[in-house]
């Protein structure tokens, strides 16, 4: 009777250390779409011009993209634990600045900082989940809740960042931050686990991570700028030329030290590949679903703030029971394959409804069926594509992977809205030159980006079904 107390003590802890992970992991996702709904107040507050409200959310988004890979090898050699505290603690105090920031450029400064603590979150969070489950179905069913958390807090944060807004004001998107984020230390520092496997050499790789950190803020900067400094502009085409170069340059690194950042068989791991192109396919579709559709509820249908945040909830809702409930069953019975296309067709067709949401739409035929079709497609499809991403990975280089598939994510997503929001302008502009009426314009535009998010996540679909493969990894999920 003792032990299987002991057993069932063991359990509950180790799924309670999952639920701190998972918190902290989700503060870290709010954060990237809460801010959405607040940038008019925040704008009218602070006295922000157009373009430097843009900075906002770039300046997180810079950091956060451009220091992800390294905050990943850093977990590996140093322990997830002390880096996943590391970066909460970072990430406490600098929503706390941002709470009360007075100045744009005090709440800009305070931003960057947050995007370099979410990165630290973000790359070992996915690794401290690897760790702490070993077995197959429990390891698929916490993939399915973490998968929730990467899915839905986007759109989560928009529901939260319009009550917050509405209720009380935009500081306290970031207030709000402050005591999760204390309970999530506190709980940390004697709930997660300790034990850590090194790599064989715990030697950093200096020249790697300058060269690859600086390619990715070269790159994430030239993405959040294309629209407003013009794609073919000599700063936007530099900055993507630099990137390339200095990716290059870090390849050759690699293929000579003896400790690399990234070493060079991770680009033949065949299903680590696959699922990061899934990736970032897959975040540009669902940046449509959390922004474009954002815009299209205010902007075309007048909803308040509050109300934009509501419409998310069915399809929260239908994304929790599927992630966490039905996903990890579905990828028991049926591997990875087919539940990673058949979900991202979901999304897709949810994508496609949007497109022909006209400017007169109603909730109920307009809105919510797209809603429901995102939430099952999300939530049968992201427990696949991280299952894949972290397949055939040694333990010690869990964070290198789970840092790379966060990279992608945060790539993707980035430079699909970039694209989406320039097509959307590009045809509300020409529109507009052509005399339609403002709202038919603007919703055309809408109408366009959708279009192109279904078609990423219908290639993303397609990809992942034919070149994926069972590997050691993944054929344990179909055996039992």
């Amino acid at each position: 009777m003792e032990r299987v107390r002991n057993k069932i003590a063991g359990i509950d802890k180790r799924w309670l250390a999952f639920l701190i992970v998972t918190l902290g992991d989700l503060m870290i996702v709010l954060d990237v779409t809460i801010v959405g709904v607040a940038l008019p107040s925040i704008r009218q507050d602070l006295h922000f011009t157009e373009s430097q409200l843009a900075w906002v959310v770039n300046a997180y988004l810079l950091t956060f993209g451009g220091f992800l890979l390294l905050s990943g090898r850093l977990g590996d050699i140093f322990g997830y634990r002390r880096l996943f505290i590391l970066g909460i603690t970072l990430f406490t105090l600098a929503s706390l600045s941002c709470g009360l920031a007075d100045s744009q450029a005090f709440l800009t400064v305070a931003r960057a900082i947050q995007g370099l603590a979410a990165a630290v979150v973000s790359a070992v969070a996915l690794s401290l989940t690897m760790v702490l489950f070993t077995n197959p179905a429990e390891r698929a069913k916490a993939m399915g809740v973490f998968g929730f958390v990467a899915a839905g807090g986007g759109s989560i944060g928009v529901l939260l960042g319009g009550v917050l807004t509405d209720v009380l004001n935009w500081h306290w998107i970031f207030l709000v931050n402050v005591p999760i984020g204390i309970a999530v230390i506190l709980l940390s520092l004697n709930l997660l686990p300790t034990e850590h496997t090194p790599p064989e050499s715990r030697k950093l790789d200096a020249a790697g991570a300058v060269v690859i950190t600086t390619a990715l803020l070269s790159a994430v900067y030239a993405i959040v700028n294309g629209n407003a400094k013009g794609w073919l502009s000599g700063q936007t085409l530099g900055l993507l030329g630099a990137a390339v170069v200095l990716i290059v340059i870090f390849l050759g690194i690699e293929a000579k030290t003896k400790a690399p950042l990234i070493p060079l068989r991770f680009f033949k791991m065949r299903n680590v590949q696959t699922a990061n192109v899934v990736g970032i396919l897959w975040a540009g579709a669902m940046f449509s679903w959390f922004f474009i559709s954002s815009l299209y509820l205010q902007l075309i249908l007048g909803y308040t703030p509050l109300k934009v945040g509501l419409a998310f909830l069915p399809g929260n809702l239908i994304m929790g029971i599927f992630s966490a409930v039905l996903s990890a069953k579905i990828v028991m019975r049926f591997g990875i394959k087919r539940p990673l296309a058949v979900g991202l067709l979901f999304a897709a067709a949810g994508l496609l409804w949007f497109a022909r949401a006209p400017v007169s739409g109603h909730f109920l035929t307009d809105v919510l069926p797209s809603m429901v079709l995102l939430g099952i497609g999300a939530g049968t499809a992201f427990n696949p594509v991280l299952l894949a991403a972290m397949s055939d990975v040694k333990p010690h280089e869990s964070g290198l992977a789970s840092g790379i598939v966060n990279t992608s994510f945060m790539m993707g997503g980035a430079l699909g809205l970039a694209v989406l929001a320039s097509l959307a302008a590009s045809r509300t502009t020409n529109l507009l030159a052509s005399h339609s009426d403002k709202l038919t314009a603007l919703n055309s535009g809408y109408h366009l980006s959708f279009l192109v998010g279904a078609i990423f996540a219908a290639l993303a679909a397609v990809i992942g079904y034919v070149v994926l493969r069972p590997s050691s990894a993944t054929e344990s999920y179909e055996a039992h």
